[in-house]
């Protein structure tokens, strides 16, 4: 069985609501074209997303290359299209600058049937656009996703936590 109904159309532009910054910034499903942008964003940041991710999927690695990336990206990019998970990239307006990321993965675990987690760029950290993303994901998964419990591993249950929990029996 899917985690996803046949009919799910996924959002594929979100906009971040205005952060009073100047600049309108939205969400859109990544591709491998933006490793241009994704690469310098991730590796940027590579200490903080490491100290996130790292226990749990062994990501960002140090060593991570260009092209390691790009394969993930398009990886990222054939799940997308077929409704296995989905990874989506925080723009700014143009789309020159990759600020994050929200990942909506179906669940390892027991207790949920989705589970999303997501990021920012180290200098957005602790401001009005991290906020305003903090705020836009729990209600945009409730408004445009077929979940009835959604897990928000990082926000309302630590990383280690989550892998604390019971993994899924193998399908």
């Amino acid at each position: 069985m899917s985690w996803l109904p046949d009919d799910f159309a996924h959002p594929v532009l979100v906009p971040l609501p205005h952060t009073g910054t100047g600049t309108a910034h939205h969400l859109r499903p990544i591709r491998e074209a933006d490793t241009p942008l994704d690469y310098p964003a991730v590796m940027g940041s590579r200490e903080r997303l490491w100290s996130i991710y790292g226990p749990a999927w062994g990501w960002p690695a140090a060593t991570m290359t260009y092209e390691a990336d790009q394969a993930d990206l398009l990886r990222h990019e054939q799940e997308i299209a077929a409704h296995q998970s989905f990874n989506y990239a925080l723009f700014d307006a143009a789309e020159t600058t990759l600020l994050g990321c929200v990942y909506i993965d179906p669940p390892e675990k027991t207790g949920a049937d989705a589970e999303v987690s997501w990021w920012v760029v180290d200098e957005l950290v602790g401001g009005e656009v991290e906020q305003a993303l903090d705020a836009l994901v729990p209600r945009w998964i409730a408004a445009d996703w077929p979940f009835e419990r959604p897990r928000f591993v990082g926000r309302e249950i630590s990383w280690p936590d989550w892998l604390a929990l019971p993994d899924l029996p193998a399908a």
